[in-house]
């Protein structure tokens, strides 16, 4: 039997909540938030370099019409944040957030290049995370499960030329589509019967490299993006809409890979 909404919000701040998670520390967000940046600016700061030390020229061969294909390891990390309560029966705490787990998942990569620097690009996968809470409610305290998100993404990229080493940079849309979003286990025996996650379009920034491996069309790509793009996120008792957020989501996506360009 579902749990009337009035009874929602003591068995949330209680201590006996059922999320089985490790509460996360000051240390570990931290050291999360430190590392990301790094890993970031890493591939970022490459292809920087690269572009400052080279100018852009003309390709040895003509690329217009081709198509590269990348096979890629992807580590998505979201980056964002509740930053409203639209509706709030159970009374949480004005101080309420929550986390999303990071990801690695596997990413294929379709371009195409319309002439030698200029190609666009789509990207094929999904990513699934939990969405826990940090503050505000019981750490860990797991809210949303199984989450799984489909990243609809295309990009305009520029390409510059240094030889065997060619960095780019690329913008462009980006639409999150939810296939999945469930109850987290933290709210089940609280009542809540279906939670929900609006699909949404955002912006895509990106930049990174491709080093050719031989002359056959192989190589390595590295690839780093910064979506902005939010969601409104809809916990359920019964009929009735009892907590409703607006969060941003904001990931890195940091990927690296063999592609084939033919």
């Amino acid at each position: 039997m579902s749990m009337p909404v009035n009874a929602v919000y003591p068995a949330l701040t209680g201590s006996n909540h059922p999320g089985p998670r490790r509460a996360a520390t000051a240390a570990d967000e931290d050291k999360e938030m430190k590392t990301l940046p790094m890993l970031a600016s890493t591939a970022l700061g490459v292809a920087a370099l690269a572009l400052a030390a080279t100018p852009a020229m003309a390709q040895d061969d003509d690329r217009a019409g081709d198509i590269q294909i990348k096979v890629l390891g992807t580590y998505v990390a979201p980056d964002g944040k509740i930053t409203d309560i639209s509706v709030n029966l159970p009374n949480l705490p004005a101080a309420t957030q929550t986390k999303a787990n990071d990801n690695v998942v596997p990413t294929l990569a379709v371009e195409y290049f319309l002439g030698n620097n200029v190609s666009i690009e789509t990207i094929a996968g999904t990513t699934q995370h939990d969405v826990d809470a940090t503050a505000g409610l019981p750490a860990g305290a797991e809210l949303v499960s199984d989450a799984l998100l489909l990243p609809a993404t295309v990009t305009a990229k520029y390409h510059f030329d240094a030889g065997g080493f060619k960095p780019y940079v690329g913008a462009g849309v980006a639409y999150f589509i939810w296939l999945k979003d469930d109850p987290g286990a933290a709210t089940l025996p609280l009542g809540v019967t279906d939670t929900d996650l609006s699909d949404e379009f955002g912006v895509a920034l990106q930049a990174g490299f491709d080093v050719p491996l031989n002359d056959q069309g192989f190589g390595l790509s590295v690839d780093v993006k910064r979506y902005f793009i939010d969601t409104t996120a809809r916990w359920f008792v019964g009929n009735t809409l009892a907590i409703e957020t607006e969060h941003k989501l904001d990931p890195w996506v940091i990927s690296a890979g063999l592609s084939y360009r033919f």
